[in-house]
């Protein structure tokens, strides 16, 4: 039989366990020492000679043992009771002293709940900074403070070498648009040169685009500082329209507290990515969005599309993942439903996506009401 029993409560059992042992030994120590040391019939059977003469002796001894025998059982019951008291009160304070004792490794427990429910990694800068005696749970406690100090430093060294490459980046690119469009001006230029020159601004305008993706990542990762009014159902208005797939706007009140410049990319980002991945023929997107009753604010976006394995879902939010495409030929980065994932997540919100049995994909993003 498996007891699923906490620390707390097996510390508490082997403490009393132990006195409850250490009782019962007493117990049975005190029961014969009392039992050796107590009057017997042959000291007794002497006095009573010499004081009433042998022939009341019968009487005398008979009354001696019956003496000794309710003595002992009255030393076991009572003892007994005894223990029983003493054991139920030391296992009380055992429990109540363990609990004392776990006490930091509750609070060890607590931080490391918090930063794992912490959107993304913007919990890595608590500590636990434990003060006492420099004992075994200190220790611990020290230990991890240093394991999340490395981490918080990792991850932010991170982000800042993807925001110092991709603005490094942008110079180089800028100059080649300059170069390549300076090229293809004269009128001297063979058609050979602009084709290759429009393929070439083509490949420039993708790694601008790319460059621009992880600018946006990289920001939309840490948490937002500074929030404002925004209503989702403004910014669907604006963004929900194409031109080669019919988009179905169905937007309701849904105020948030946010970045507008994030949330209006999240929204524009779910919008693009519905409208690429779709049919060639009779193409659609409904976007809607609403206030729930439970207190939050709901974008749904839902397209027609390729039937997409339920299992292949979850990778479609990595970065650079692009469904049944190849890195050359796509026109998108890679990074759109990354960063609408990311952006959510510092909004305190969440997104998730399932695959629709007719194909494509219907994304749900949940946002905390403004208040």
């Amino acid at each position: 039989m498996n007891l699923n029993l906490t620390v707390r409560a097996r510390l508490t059992l082997v403490y009393g366990g132990v006195f409850v042992l250490a009782g019962l030994v007493l117990l049975g120590a005190i029961y014969v020492l009392v039992g050796r040391d107590t009057v017997t019939a042959g000291s007794m059977q002497r006095a009573t000679e010499a004081v009433i003469g042998p022939d009341g002796q019968p009487a005398i001894n008979t009354i001696i043992k019956d003496t000794r025998a309710d003595t002992m059982h009255a030393l076991l019951r009572q003892g007994t009771i005894a223990l029983l008291v003493v054991s139920v009160a030391t296992i009380a304070l055992g429990w109540l002293v363990a609990g004392r004792m776990l006490q930091p490794l509750h609070e060890i427990t607590a931080t490391a709940r918090r930063i794992a429910e912490s959107p993304a990694d913007r919990g890595l800068h608590e500590r636990i900074s434990m003060t006492g005696p420099d004992d075994e749970v200190k220790q611990l406690a020290d230990t991890f403070d240093v394991m999340l100090a490395r981490l918080d430093k990792s991850f932010d060294g991170q982000r800042r070498f993807i925001a110092n490459a991709s603005h490094e980046l942008r110079t180089p690119l800028t100059l080649n648009r300059t170069l390549l469009e300076v090229a293809l001006t004269p009128e001297t230029a063979s058609p050979e040169v602009r084709q290759l020159g429009s393929t070439l601004l083509a490949i420039n305008d993708r790694h601008s685009r790319l460059i621009d993706g992880l600018l946006l990542l990289a920001r939309s990762d840490r948490e937002v500082t500074g929030r404002s009014y925004v209503d989702l159902a403004d910014i669907v208005d604006h963004v929900a329209v194409s031109d080669t797939v019919k988009v179905v706007a169905e937007p309701f009140e849904a105020a948030v507290l946010g970045d507008p410049v994030l949330l209006e990319r999240l929204v524009q980002n779910l919008v693009e990515n519905g409208v690429r991945h779709n049919v060639a023929v009779n193409g659609w997107v409904r976007v809607t969005t609403l206030t729930r009753p439970d207190g939050w604010v709901e974008l749904r976006v839902s397209n027609s599309g390729p039937v997409i394995p339920r299992y292949d879902v979850p990778g479609l939010f990595e970065p650079f993942h692009r469904y049944r495409s190849e890195r050359l030929v796509s026109p998108g980065a890679g990074l759109g439903l990354s960063i609408v994932r990311a952006v959510a997540r510092a909004h305190g919100g969440e997104v998730r996506a399932d695959a629709r049995d007719e194909g494509g994909l219907d994304v749900t993003v949940l946002l905390p009401r403004a208040r």
